[in-house]
């Protein structure tokens, strides 16, 4: 494993590099568009085509990735973000800033694809485990390391932007340096929605509630920051707050669907969450140090929402079909954040800054009745047959779902300079798949 780890350090330290930069531009873009005077709504339009852009990366810029290879790939995409974040504080104005979300979010869905493949292509049936695990908190920390930047500049000035392309450019060198030799990358075969929300209708409508849910709130969060008076320094913690959030509770909340029926689980989870957001309006302008410690119960709740319908979901399918699963999933969830910073926004230009947590409790209190009235229609799965509970975040793509602990699809590799590599979505469901996932469908 020394021999492995002393391997990845190039790769980890790229992944650091270029998700530090990108969680600041978010934030910075927010609380720059605020600072400028534009409406909530139109914020909400111009942010939102990151994850138009991303969504549309996870279809298309896995071609670039295959027709050049990684390292060619990922300079590509790295260079044109770095580009891409320089041109902002040259003109603040909305049609552009929307084009340049759009085709930041599409080459950051590249990114992630050389980054989660090649480090996927690194397990073994022995380490893969492992593996997950550190990629998910390399992740978490990266992305809450990006929110304190916050406090390097003023928005308004050019430095901020300027290193946050440097970190992005910076993301290359590591990876450009290493020795390791480059993943094979295949086509991915894919479950439809509708095929999958007759499998596991709750999966997939609790996965598009957590795209709404997310991605509402790290789009309009530094809008409503601003404007209920935090000051820079409080913002940094107030995005931050969100992120440690996510990893403390991602353990207790795992260990709780381990061990009791998860639909149930996710109903607790979910009427915390819609208390904890109807509360955030009555603290949001009493006390900061409050209003960041309830936040970040809030999005620890609503962060959890993913990986337990990702758990809910696979305990409906055959375990050689969990990559395909996820992959339709992550679609799903990409639904949900490109809908729920405009409705989001909407609110907020209606009701002030609070209608962005007036929202997330509606969709959290409409996915709940839903729930309960999916409890009532189909049984619960028995506990011998629930698969093993992985926190998991729908940031990257279906390359890091082949390093699922749970899908047994998984080949074993040996590490070798020879090393064959990934192999993306291996199967699609068959007629026996089918027959056994409809007779266990919620």
């Amino acid at each position: 494993m020394t021999r492995l780890a002393t391997s990845l350090i190039a790769l980890i330290a790229s992944i650091v590099l270029l998700v530090s930069g990108n969680a600041f531009l978010m934030t910075l873009l927010g609380l720059r568009l605020s600072v400028e005077g534009f409406s909530t709504s139109l914020i909400g339009w111009i942010l939102v085509c990151y994850s138009v852009g991303f969504v549309g990366g996870t279809v298309f810029a896995e071609r670039v990735v295959e027709r050049v290879g990684h390292i060619r790939a990922f300079a590509v995409f790295a260079t044109a973000l770095a580009v891409t974040i320089q041109i902002y504080p040259l003109a603040v104005n909305a049609p552009l800033w929307a084009a340049l979300r759009a085709f930041g979010g599409f080459a950051m869905a590249g990114l992630m694809i050389v980054m989660e493949s090649w480090f996927s292509s690194r397990a073994t049936n022995a380490n893969r485990a492992r593996l997950f695990a550190v990629y998910q908190i390399v992740f978490f920390l990266s992305t809450a390391s990006g929110q304190l930047l916050i406090n390097v500049g003023a928005p308004q000035t050019m430095f901020p932007y300027t290193l946050a392309a440097m970190l992005v450019t910076l993301a290359v060198i590591p990876l450009s340096l290493t020795r390791m030799h480059a993943p094979v990358v295949e086509g991915a075969e894919r479950l439809s929605l509708r095929a999958l929300y007759k499998i596991s209708p709750v999966g997939v409508i609790a996965s598009l509630v957590a795209g709404l849910l997310v991605n509402a709130f790290y789009a309009m969060a530094p809008v409503y920051a601003d404007r209920v008076g935090l000051s820079t320094d409080r913002v940094s913690l107030f995005m931050a707050s969100a992120i440690v959030g996510a990893m403390i509770l991602a353990w207790p909340i795992g260990r709780l669907c381990d061990r009791f029926n998860r639909r149930r689980v996710l109903i607790v989870v979910l009427t915390i969450a819609a208390a904890t957001s109807a509360a955030i309006p009555f603290v949001g302008g009493t006390n900061a140090l409050v209003l960041i410690g309830v936040v970040g119960l809030y999005m620890g709740l609503s962060a959890a929402l993913y990986p337990v319908s990702v758990a809910i979901t696979n305990d409906q399918m055959p375990t050689h079909q969990i990559t395909a699963a996820s992959t339709t999933l992550l679609l799903a969830y990409g639904i949900g954040s490109c809908i729920g910073p405009v409705v989001a926004a909407t609110a907020m230009d209606e009701f002030g800054p609070n209608g962005l947590f007036y929202t997330n409790t509606a969709f959290l209190a409409v996915l709940g009745i839903y729930l309960l009235y999916r409890l009532q229609r189909r049984p619960d799965v028995p506990e011998d047959e629930r698969v093993d509970y992985y926190t998991t975040s729908p940031h990257g793509g279906h390359w890091l779902y082949e390093l699922d602990p749970r899908n047994e699809s998984f080949e074993g590799r040996r590490e070798s300079p020879g090393m064959a590599g990934l192999r993306i979505g291996r199967t699609v469901l068959g007629a026996a798949g089918r027959a056994h996932a409809a007779t266990r469908g919620r």
